[in-house]
């Protein structure tokens, strides 16, 4: 049965996923306009930390978001690499939701009994 400590942890992953998607959208809609700097939205390192100390420092965790340099030196926006960020974020945020579908699915088999 999925623990609500788990159940915390991948709702505040869902949530932040998806704001990472917000911006990247951003950065994408502003691909030209002339020196837009894009913005970087980072959690993984800040949500495992959070996690080790427990429910309530997960629900209180805020991104960072930082306007960047990008790799050119020039804080011209790479439309390429957005779509890519695009791309992985709705990966990720795709297989967190099947992971807990198939949660949910066992958790419920558990409390019926069928099969």
């Amino acid at each position: 049965m999925m623990e609500s400590s788990t159940a915390v942890l991948a709702i505040k992953a869902l949530d932040l996923l998806d704001q990472r998607a917000a911006v990247t959208a951003e950065n994408i809609a502003n691909a030209g306009t002339p020196g837009y700097r894009p913005l970087r939205l980072s959690f993984e390192d800040a949500l495992k930390a959070a996690a080790a100390q427990g429910d309530d420092a997960v629900r209180q965790l805020q991104p960072t978001v930082e306007r960047t340099v990008t790799n050119t030196g020039n804080g011209e926006l790479r439309a390429d690499l957005e779509m890519a960020t695009a791309s992985a974020t709705a990966g990720r945020y795709s297989a967190l939701v099947e992971v807990l579908n198939r949660e949910l699915q066992i958790d419920s088999l558990a409390i019926t009994g069928n099969s």
